[in-house]
């Protein structure tokens, strides 16, 4: 007979804890709760439902991108925040994305209300880790919005503050121009070249 696996507190806070306080029922499951526990949590207070399947550690205060959690987590492990919702999460652009955009794996289709999945191979130097979260380094980030047609004033000024505060550097814009081709290289390699945007 199957014995109910024992909830390890202290392994749900390790899981967490990676992502500012947010977890998954699915990982909940993993260290041991069942969702009548998580049921129970949530109305003791101990546990703080954000929508279906997404829950926040009471313990942890609610972040500017809870939002961008949300979306991440129901969106699987593979996940990550790109695109202008990157740009923002890493304050390069003062607009507001009327969507999430999400980098899903190909084999990803389904479609979720609110979000914009865009399906792409993303190689492991592709993606960062910020503020918890898994979104696509800088030069990802700008060679993606560069090919999808962002305006190349907005390009230019992200190039502009991503130099001038460290989140990357010329060269590895160059080398992520190179990679993509079109009209994200021809952009990128205007503004990001020895001539281009103060470094």
């Amino acid at each position: 007979m199957r014995m109910n696996k024992s909830p390890n507190h202290r392994a749900l806070y390790d899981i967490a804890e990676q992502q500012a306080g947010y977890f998954t029922t699915k990982q909940a499951a993993e260290a041991g709760f069942s969702r009548e526990r998580l049921v129970k949590h949530t109305r003791t207070g101990r546990f703080k439902r954000l929508g279906r399947g997404i829950y926040r550690l009471s313990q942890f205060p609610s972040t500017p991108a809870e939002d961008l959690f949300v979306a991440w987590l129901r969106c699987g492990p593979n996940a990550v925040i790109s695109h202008d919702s990157a740009l923002a999460l890493y304050d390069l652009s003062d607009m507001v994305p009327g969507e999430i955009h999400v980098t899903v794996p190909r084999t990803a289709s389904r479609r979720r209300k609110g979000l914009r999945q865009h399906t792409s191979h993303l190689r492991p130097s592709d993606i960062r880790k910020r503020e918890g979260l898994s979104v696509t380094s800088v030069p990802r980030t700008i060679a993606d919005l560069a090919k999808a047609g962002l305006a190349e004033e907005l390009v230019r000024i992200a190039i502009r503050q991503a130099l001038e505060r460290g989140l990357t550097d010329r060269r590895a814009l160059r080398a992520e121009a190179r990679r993509r081709g079109g009209r994200a290289a021809r952009v990128i390699r205007k503004w990001a070249g020895e001539g281009g945007a103060p470094s």
